[in-house]
């Protein structure tokens, strides 16, 4: 068995690619099925966000548990393998933790050590627990990439002061205009993005929030939340005439809204409506920005602004990357007692057991012994039973968790009737 994370991201793949492939919350569910029901995979959690999609699995085959992640992301997005095969990368077991770690660290993120991922990266193992597709290998992993994740920010400077996507979302649109006070904002989607955007939006400006939501429960405690009010989420091209600013960030996987229907809003309007796009897949059609009222930046925009502080945060790369070895280390040792300690313990009480049934049937003749040449034989006999045992101990542990340690596991339990 190993760990195997499967998936794609910002690097890997073209846009439309990454776009095609994400899942949006309601999907997860079916995608943990879809995977954990393979006869190879044991424990699944998915990560998806705006930036990657990916698989963590523990297999009993490595290229077993690579096809049938591969045939679930077919089935999810519809696509055929061969249009995302180019873009797929996989990681090994070490190499697998090491990602993970890196991920939640904010060090694989578009914008270096940003502090949103760490949250979707615990979210994406709650939702598994939830769907009770994590056991014991991914738990443990999951919790110990999200406590080094939280020791990376306190312990070193690579997320101060780092704008994540809501900070640079709001600090574009101050950009763009001279001020955002006494602005009018329609934001629709009132999901994790949505509503950080807006909770960033309003903690710096006076804006006239207006939240529009396809669950319209969410978007009235969104906006009970900032001050702001609501809109049906029906009737919002009724909105576009009179709102200065449209932020957009829902989980559709087709656009929200048509070209003839921006056009027609475009015509009525005096200055041109500013657009934040930041949905994946986009909430505008791509013609949208060829339209002339309107002025649309979408998450790659975003994203590009954000990184305009990279070289000060890279200056903080390498103790961030020197707390997460660490943190590495530690779950490598907790992971290699977590593995073979059932199997260490099995094999000492069944030796153990061997040698008290055999003193008991000597018990007669040791019974005519003093004390003291008694105590000395049961000192020997546990003596000798240390020492035969203390090499396999030895080897078991600093084999665990590899292909060698799986066998050599293996063979002890057929040996030794540990099964």
């Amino acid at each position: 068995m190993t760990v195997v994370a499967i998936g794609l991201n910002h690097r890997s793949a073209p846009s439309p690619t990454l776009e095609a492939l994400t899942l949006p919350a309601d999907q997860v569910p079916k995608a943990l099925a879809e995977v954990a029901g393979s006869e190879v995979v044991t424990e699944a959690v998915v990560l998806s966000t705006c930036n990657r999609t990916e698989f963590y699995v523990h297999a009993e085959r490595f290229h077993d548990g690579f096809r049938d992640v591969r045939q679930a992301f077919g089935v999810l997005s519809g696509l055929d393998p061969e249009q995302f095969d180019p873009y797929l990368y996989a990681h090994y077991h070490e190499d697998a933790v090491r990602h993970l770690f890196t991920v939640a660290a904010g060090l694989d993120s578009v914008i270096l050590g940003e502090h949103e991922i760490l949250g979707q990266v615990g979210r994406a193992w709650e939702a598994a627990r939830i769907e009770q597709t994590s056991g014991p290998v991914l738990n443990l992993l999951f919790q110990r990439a999200i406590e080094s994740g939280k020791k990376v920010r306190t312990d070193t400077e690579i997320g101060r002061n780092t704008a994540s996507l809501s900070h640079a979302a709001v600090s574009l649109l101050t950009e763009h205009h001279e001020t955002l006070d006494d602005r009018s904002v329609l934001l629709v989607g009132a999901g994790e993005v949505g509503a950080g955007v807006a909770a960033a939006l309003t903690r710096k400006h006076r804006v006239e929030l207006t939240v529009a939501n396809r669950t319209a429960p969410r978007a009235e405690a969104i906006a009970a939340d900032l001050g702001a009010t609501t809109a049906p989420f029906e009737s919002l091209t009724d909105h576009l005439s009179r709102v200065d600013v449209l932020i957009t960030a829902t989980g559709a996987t087709e656009p929200i809204f048509t070209t003839e229907e921006l056009a027609a809003v475009t015509t009525s309007r005096v200055q041109p409506l500013f657009v934040l796009d930041l949905a994946l897949p986009r909430d505008l059609p791509a013609e949208a920005s060829s339209l002339s009222g309107l002025e649309v930046r979408d998450l790659s925009a975003v994203q590009e602004f954000a990184n305009r502080g990279m070289d000060a945060r890279r200056q903080h790369l390498g103790a961030a990357q020197s707390v997460v070895d660490s943190e590495i280390g530690r779950y490598q040792s907790a992971s290699t007692a977590r593995q073979v300690a059932p199997l260490i313990g099995g094999l000492h009480g069944w030796a153990n057991g061997i040698r008290a049934g055999e003193l008991d049937r000597y018990r007669a003749r040791l019974a005519e012994m003093n004390e003291v040449d008694r105590e000395t034989v049961e000192a020997l006999s546990r003596a000798i039973v240390a020492k035969i045992l203390h090499q396999p101990t030895v080897t078991l542990k600093d084999a665990a968790g590899t292909a060698r340690g799986q066998r050599l596991a293996e063979a002890v339990r057929e040996l030794f009737d540990q099964s």
